[in-house]
Formats: structure tokens, C-alpha cells, sequence
């Protein structure tokens, strides 16, 4: 009974890791959630959100601008 009984235990401790990586990496688990999600984050470039960069770029360089143009006076 002792030698059968390692031995399940063993296939069950080897079991569970191997199962979970053979999971975790197939390509349509990977395809729903990772690359979703990535798009999620990084969505596609598109003209509009260029030209709402450029703005925001373009505020951010004034501000600072403005206030060089202030510590420069005081």
C-alpha cells in the first residue's frame, strides 16, 4: 500500500504544475486574455487620438513655459 500510495501522491504533485503550464500557455487562452487585454491598454493609433497627443503635448509645453517665464521674473 505505501509504494502505490507515493506513487499517486507523486503524479498528483507533478500533475497540477504540468497541467497548469500546459493550460496557460495555449494559444487561445492566450489569444482572449493577453492580447486583449493588451489592445485594452494600448488601443490602435489613430488620427484622432495623434492630434489629441499633439494638443496635450503642445498645453503641457506652455504651462511649462509659463512657468519658466514666472521664476525667471521673481
Amino acid at each position: 500500500m505505501g509504494v502505490k500510495l507515493e506513487v499517486f501522491r507523486m503524479l498528483l504533485y507533478l500533475s497540477f504544475p504540468v497541467t497548469m503550464f500546459w493550460v496557460s500557455n495555449q494559444a487561445a487562452y492566450f489569444e482572449e486574455h493577453v492580447v486583449r487585454r493588451k489592445r485594452e491598454i494600448f488601443p490602435p493609433d489613430d488620427a484622432e487620438r495623434r492630434r489629441e497627443m499633439r494638443e496635450f503635448k503642445e498645453r503641457l509645453r506652455k504651462m511649462h513655459e509659463e512657468k519658466v517665464l514666472r521664476a525667471s521674473r521673481d
